[in-house]
């Protein structure tokens, strides 16, 4: 209706998962590249999980249409299925014939039969065979364990069935369940879509127009993003509704401009109204919730002794925000773990003037970097003494690690670890890094903790962050994994397992071929492919395998 009016060829915000429309934004180029290296792989579980809108579908039809002509594809939309039905659809999207064997009802091994047979056939003519299940997290325990079963008919050199598992983020906890662990140990890659960023999120809008045929001025400005962007909460599907209705709402009142007050109308029609009717409330609750924020930021600065006027002047200069408002919830918290003495000077903290600074009489942070390794050392079982901490964690098989870091960086690390900080005077103090969302990070000292906003903790954050990990045997640090011919094996053992496949050759060198293993790995899990199996890639690996390591708190 309003495409001729903002000069479109078609609509441009449909919710059809057409994959001309997909925006590659890093996290889908992940997303796909999880994808690829599951089909590429000697077979087994690729686990592709996301919250409702994030794009897993949409990704899963570029998949599609990537995919070799020597692999067979059979696709499940519905699984909501009891397991002949199941196995009954896998035929029938392979195209293979069945017959009832016995009288009465069919059994599983009328088709499992067929299935076996076809599996073998396909395999000696070249030919690979993939099962996409979309909504995966509807399939029941039982029709899992026959998933399962079907990934056993294998090769000495691959499973003749790679199966992709799609689903919201209930189906990575379904897998976790003790019943399923066999399962789990068959996934050889996983990946949990997030919804866009601020800046992914305007990126988006513009590329959707773009593909629509938009050639004229952008409908959208900068404030009207922003709005769309914390209405949606970057959730793709999100975006799409309100930026259709919004559109449809400027040509309804011919205007050639969506501006901030059509947005919300349209957020009124296409969401839930107490959700969009978020913000547009009035000046003096965004100031109270401004303010909530603030006694949360300065709580948790005051107590950990750091650069209590950066983080004021990070709250005072920064307009409300979803990111502001999340950090209000943090205030009972930090209130509720403080005695009624505490809890009075941060709260007289919080409200005192720009102009003056805050008396602290906190408990203070970590002045160094070994009182910082010792903090640590508990959350890996480590006892460290009073012994050089890396030393002493080195004759436990584990290792420190140190570098200049960014969050999402450390999101994919996923561990726990040490931030620098700077306290007033920009001196140097630490603090542990415990728990990180989409929005937050909660530090601790001393067994306390405080949940701030990502945007005050970047105010105080030096940008470096250390860690733990779990060596594989024979490793020593600047030794070239070619000169290990152990740690190699490990790595070559890892790998197999990943796929699914226990046999390997103990004696084949750091060549070529496991060079290429690596960088495949390496692009699977987002790393940088140059073959080269650093601490970084081995912690992925370490995490991929499940070797023991403990992980930050993600609120999922």
């Amino acid at each position: 209706m309003y495409t001729s009016f903002f000069g479109l060829k078609e609509e441009p915000f449909s919710i059809a998962p057409d994959p001309r429309f997909l925006f590659m934004s890093e996290r889908h180029r992940e997303a796909l590249a999880h994808l690829l290296y599951g089909l590429g792989g000697s077979g087994g579980f690729v686990l592709l999980s996301g919250e409702i809108g994030a794009g897993k579908t949409t990704v899963s039809r570029c998949f599609l249409e990537q995919v070799p002509q020597n692999c067979n594809v059979a696709y499940i939309f519905n699984p909501k299925l009891t397991v002949n039905e199941l196995l009954k659809s896998v035929c029938d999207e392979f195209h293979i014939p069945y017959t009832h064997q016995q009288p009465g009802m069919a059994t599983v091994k009328d088709y499992i039969d067929p299935l076996n047979e076809y599996l073998l056939r396909t395999h000696a003519a070249g030919e690979n065979n993939a099962l996409i299940i979309d909504e995966a997290q509807n399939l029941s325990a039982d029709v899992l364990e026959q998933l399962r079963l079907l990934t056993n008919l294998e090769t000495n050199e691959r499973k003749l069935l790679q199966i992709i598992l799609i689903g919201q983020p209930e189906l990575r906890v379904m897998l976790s369940q003790p019943g399923l662990e066999q399962l789990a140990q068959r996934v050889i890659a996983r990946f949990h879509l997030d919804a866009l960023s601020e800046v992914e999120a305007a990126s988006y809008v513009a590329h959707r127009l773009a593909v629509a045929g938009m050639t004229g001025a952008m409908p959208f400005d900068r404030k009207a993003l922003r709005r769309i962007y914390r209405l949606s909460r970057g959730v793709p599907r999100r975006i799409n509704l309100l930026c259709d209705r919004a559109l449809l709402g400027a040509y309804a009142s011919g205007k050639s401009a969506v501006t901030c007050s059509i947005v919300d109308k349209a957020a009124n029609e296409v969401f839930d109204h107490a959700r969009s009717a978020a913000p547009r409330r009035t000046r003096n609750r965004r100031a109270a919730a401004v303010g909530l924020a603030a006694v949360a930021a300065l709580a948790g600065a005051a107590f950990f002794g750091i650069n209590t006027r950066a983080l004021r002047d990070a709250q005072t200069t920064s307009k409300p925000s979803a990111k502001v408002a999340t950090g209000a919830a943090s205030a009972p918290a930090v209130a509720a773990s403080a005695s009624p003495h505490q809890t009075t000077q941060r709260a007289s903290a919080a409200h005192m003037s720009a102009a003056s600074e805050p008396k602290i009489n906190a408990k203070p942070a970590l002045r160094t970097a070994d009182e910082a390794w010792r903090e640590l050392a508990p959350l890996w079982n480590l006892a460290l003494g009073d012994a050089d901490p890396c030393q002493a964690a080195e004759l436990r098989g584990v290792h420190c690690f140190r570098k200049a870091s960014t969050l999402p960086l450390i999101r994919q690390l996923d561990r726990p670890g040490i931030l620098t900080l700077n306290e007033d005077g920009n001196k140097a103090v630490y603090a542990l890094l415990t728990g990180l969302t989409s929005r937050t990070a909660t530090l601790r000292i001393a067994g306390t903790s405080t949940t701030l906003p990502l945007d005050v903790l970047t105010q105080m954050w030096r940008g470096d962050f250390a860690t733990f990990w779990r060596v594989p045997p024979g490793y020593r640090d600047n030794v070239a994994i070619a000169d290990s011919s152990q740690v190699a094996d490990w790595i070559r053992a890892q790998l197999a397992a990943l796929q699914g496949n226990t046999q390997h050759s103990i004696n084949e060198s750091m060549s070529a071929p496991l060079k290429s293993k690596i960088r495949a790995f390496q692009r699977a899990y987002a790393l940088t492919p140059d073959g080269v199996a650093g601490p970084i890639t081995l912690m992925q690996l370490n995490r991929a395998t499940g070797v023991d390591e403990p992980s930050l708190d993600t609120g999922i």
